[in-house]
């Protein structure tokens, strides 16, 4: 990838008012919005069907749509619960062989919630799950398969940026998600403009050193925040809450980053998403 791709995670409200039905046409609509990618969401378990996946595939194949997958909500990378915490690893094998079948390769996931434990003893956790993930993975035949674990807005959840920087250390082939609209909120509204951004990318280059840092994946939805982080996805017109994203857009083009980047706006993503290309494009002089 040369330039950044603009998707959504799921479809906008507009998929039904444009007349659209079924998943299968899901890569028929993203390129009707002028986008690049989409990422199919198994928030809730992974259950595609294997003809589904397939009639999925060839329309995005067609479009040349880019598609990543989210794994399902309930990953517990540092649970208390010995059980809880290794059935996180079958989860991510099965979205692996869901992401696989969509023609995709980047499996996106949470860590999960700290719990009753110190921040530190949940990334131990979190770093020996993660080594399991990536070993049967390899195990299984899906060493192509890239883990994308994300930055997370709650302040109980693992998934600052150095947790999840430090995740992706277990192995050169696990790639961050950078949720930038999770990252303002966790942290009560600090990315204001171009300084904060760049600090995240800065980072982001310090501990990875390599093209991780440049074809990362990323998140962006202006969130509603509280004390405790994370209250609700907004869309582009709600300007109360940040983070911008022009700034981000300045700086992806100034340093000729090329992230998959997946908006997650509430009912909107689909339109924020364009309009965060077309300043990316004006941006590119196209």
């Amino acid at each position: 990838m040369n330039s950044p791709l603009f998707g959504t995670a799921g479809t906008s409200e507009s998929f039904k008012t444009m007349g659209y039905k079924t998943s299968a046409q899901v890569p028929e609509y993203t390129a009707a919005m002028g986008l690049d990618a989409f990422e199919y969401q198994c928030g809730r378990g992974v259950r595609l069907g294997e003809a589904l996946a397939k009639t999925i595939r060839a329309g995005a194949e067609a479009r040349g749509i880019y598609f990543s997958l989210h794994a399902p909500y309930y990953i517990s990378m540092s649970s208390m619960e010995e059980e809880k915490r290794l059935n996180s690893v079958d989860y991510i094998l099965q979205s692996a062989a869901a992401v696989r079948a969509l023609g995709g390769r980047r499996v996106i996931f949470h860590a999960g919630s700290c719990g009753k434990q110190s921040r530190e003893e949940a990334l131990a956790k979190a770093l020996d799950t993660m080594a399991r993930m990536q070993t049967a993975l390899d195990e299984a035949g899906f060493e192509d398969i890239t883990l994308c674990p994300e930055t997370m807005g709650k302040v109980g959840q693992l998934g600052t940026l150095d947790e999840v920087l430090a995740l992706c250390k277990v192995d050169k082939r696990i790639t961050p998600c950078i949720d930038f609209g999770h990252l303002n909120a966790r942290d009560g509204g600090w990315i204001k403009g171009k300084e904060q951004y760049a600090f995240i990318l800065d980072r982001m280059a310090e501990e990875l050193g390599d093209e991780r840092a440049v074809n990362f994946h990323a998140h962006f939805s202006r969130i509603e925040y509280t004390t405790g982080g994370e209250k609700r996805h907004l869309t582009f017109a709600d300007t109360v809450f940040g983070p911008p994203f022009e700034p981000l857009m300045e700086v992806l083009w100034q340093r000729r980053l090329a992230p998959v980047i997946v908006c997650e706006s509430a009912g909107t993503q689909a339109e924020d998403a364009a309009v965060m290309k077309g300043y990316y494009k004006a941006l590119a002089g196209g």
